[in-house]
């Protein structure tokens, strides 16, 4: 019987505009490419949750779809499994209706336990039930959280480590009861397919977007949300008219609420796109003369580990980049960007400028940062997370 290196997430997928359920399909992707016997498993919800012999025989690890291998951009050797979670799992808010007790109680012991090594996983609940089940874990934790974390689960040899993305996290986790020896800080990573070049697509969108006498394109991928930037972008754009800016991301609600901000503010230069399948947003950073990463001073600019920003240096295209804390390691790295003060969109407007001027647009991109950030792949970072992990349990998950 296969022995699966699990990834769990207790979502539906695809949700393609949730950034932590991209940071943990590439994870699963990446230690599937590594050659490890990854499943992706995640819930499903709805009519098709009420088979019978689903629910007997819920754990059935098997190909991606089209669309969800599409939308995460997913190669051929990782495999996916969906929990049936039928009506009236979730409904109401209640301990024994919940997924996440539906989740630990039946389908781990039950059927995940048989057929999994290890798991992995941004749900201390699903983690604390591994352990419990004699199942060695991995623990992921991205943002600040208000928990506790038990002292017979962190301190148990089954618990193996404790992965975020910058030290505030950390040092809170730490606080929180997490010993320090079991948490480690890694950034996120970059897919593959912003490395390649896309050429012909990357022209077509220069056409497709480039309008009157501008000749200069700006992009941003990434949520919609005033935190992130997005507002100041807005004015950032009236003050560069020679300049078109091109929106990646959001939903069709904040698109229509972006558009009509443009509206009121009299900026014709600006274009919302809407979210974009990873195929299509390489070749569209690959389009532009700068990429914008406007985020503002907030508490998130103390932990984000943003994923666009990883996919940005690998596309090689020159950057502009708010100068928070979580990105300051990056201002001395050999990358092609200019830096700024936050919150300030007259100093951003200057720094596009600056780029422009500083590094003219290559088509091949600038290969000094398509270099700097091969360190920061999702497959280097799961070497780095098993390379805490018991040398016993990593050698039977390779054998």
């Amino acid at each position: 019987m296969s022995k699966y290196y699990v990834f769990f997430t207790r979502n539906i997928l695809p949700q393609p505009n949730i950034a932590s359920l991209v940071q943990v399909a590439h994870s699963a992707n990446a230690a599937a490419n590594l050659g490890y016997p990854a499943v992706l498993v995640y819930l499903r919800k709805g009519w098709s949750a009420l088979n019978p012999v689903d629910l007997l025989f819920p754990f059935q690890p098997t190909k991606p779809d089209d669309k969800l291998a599409k939308i995460y951009n997913i190669q051929d050797k990782l495999k996916v499994a969906d929990l049936p979670m039928p009506w009236p799992i979730d409904l109401w808010d209640n301990k024994w209706t919940s997924a996440s007790t539906i989740v630990s109680k039946y389908y781990l012991p039950i059927h995940l336990l048989k057929s999994t090594k290890i798991v992995h996983s941004r749900d201390w609940n699903f983690v604390k039930a591994a352990v419990k089940n004699r199942m060695p874990a991995i623990y992921e934790q991205h943002h600040h959280e208000d928990k506790n974390f038990e002292p017979e689960i962190v301190r148990n040899p089954l618990f193996q480590i404790a992965v975020t993305v910058a030290d505030t996290v950390r040092d809170s986790m730490i606080l929180n009861g997490m010993p320090p020896e079991k948490v480690i800080t890694l950034h996120n990573g970059f897919n593959h397919l912003f490395l390649a070049r896309h050429t012909e697509a990357a022209q077509n969108w220069r056409q497709q977007l480039l309008e009157d006498d501008r000749r200069h394109l700006a992009v941003y991928a990434g949520g919609l949300y005033p935190f992130k930037g997005v507002d100041m972008l807005v004015e950032v754009a009236k003050e560069l008219p020679l300049v078109q800016f091109a929106i990646a991301g959001g939903d069709s609600s904040q698109v229509t609420a972006y558009q009509q901000l443009a509206k009121n503010k009299q900026v014709n230069n600006i274009k919302f796109l809407g979210y974009l399948p990873q195929n299509q947003l390489a070749s569209l950073l690959q389009a532009a003369d700068v990429l914008t990463h406007p985020h503002c001073l907030t508490e998130a600019a103390t932990f984000t580990s943003p994923l666009k920003f990883f996919d940005y240096m690998a596309s090689g295209t020159p950057i502009v980049a708010t100068e928070i804390a979580s990105l300051m390691e990056f201002k001395s790295g050999n990358i092609a960007a200019t830096w700024c003060e936050p919150d300030n969109p007259h100093q951003f407007a200057q720094s596009i400028r600056d780029s422009l001027t500083k590094y003219p647009r290559k088509s091949e991109g600038y290969a000094e940062t398509r270099n700097f950030v091969k360190q920061f792949s999702w497959e280097n970072r799961i070497e780095r997370i098993l390379s805490y992990v018991d040398d016993k349990v990593r050698s039977q998950l390779i054998n």
